[in-house]
């Protein structure tokens, strides 16, 4: 079903998606917040840039949006998934705890921000590109990967990475010559169990944004963890 959403206000917006069943597709999107926040059991594709918050305690809803998308993507979400084809803002999956997040361009700061896993539940971002500022900044679980596409040659992040991390890992698609990360994490090469991770994720971002798998330049990964001596992540039970 489309849905035409031009001058409608957010929660316009949202009422409509509820009436639409399992699936719709939004045209004219620009700018609306808060689209599919807390929706489970939908298939949404977004035509233009929505708000801040898209899917906001999303749980369990399939997000597509063929732009860019603002601030807060996937805010606190808990479960289902949500691919943007372009850019995002600043703090992509700030506190998600569940579902996965794929951007096939660039993040802007504070990506991943307290990012946490809970038993089954361990959320995956994918960018695609490069990363702001500040990314896993107090991340306490979960997988955080920047692939660096198309930025061969330069740093994938920029300043201040897992500052105040705890816990998850952090997976970067370079060998981070410059970078510096604080003194409570341990960067290291990736491992072979590592690696079978990665590949699915090459494999999932690759599949999403129509690239080839064998066209995609193989590098050295970084793996940033925790330092488990650090007394700081004991006080959590997200590790």
């Amino acid at each position: 079903m489309r849905i035409d959403v031009k001058g409608m206000d957010f929660r316009a917006v949202n009422e409509a998606v509820r009436q639409a069943g399992n699936g719709c597709e939004l045209l004219n999107c620009c700018g609306q917040r808060f689209i599919a926040a807390g929706m489970a059991d939908k298939e949404i594709a977004i035509r233009g840039v929505p708000g801040n918050a898209l899917g906001a305690y999303l749980n369990g809803a399939n997000i597509t949006v063929f732009a860019n998308a603002q601030d807060a993507v996937g805010d606190t979400m808990n479960a289902g998934q949500i691919v943007v084809h372009g850019n995002i803002g600043d703090a992509a999956g700030y506190a998600m705890r569940g579902g996965r997040i794929f951007v096939k361009g660039n993040a802007g700061y504070r990506a991943g921000i307290h990012m946490k896993a809970y038993k089954e539940k361990s959320p995956l971002l994918v960018i695609g590109g490069t990363a702001g500022s500040f990314l896993g900044e107090y991340q306490a679980g979960g997988v955080i990967a920047v692939l660096g596409i198309g930025a061969e040659g330069r740093r994938i992040v920029s300043n201040f990475p897992c500052t105040g991390m705890h816990g998850g890992r952090l997976y970067l698609r370079s060998d981070c010559a410059g970078v510096r990360f604080p003194p409570q994490v341990t960067a290291r090469s990736a491992n072979a169990e590592e690696m079978c991770e990665i590949e699915q994720i090459l494999v999932d971002y690759c599949r999403y944004f129509g690239y080839d798998r064998a066209m995609v330049p193989d590098c050295p990964f970084t793996v940033v963890v925790p330092d488990t001596k650090n007394p700081y992540q004991q006080m959590y039970v997200a590790n």
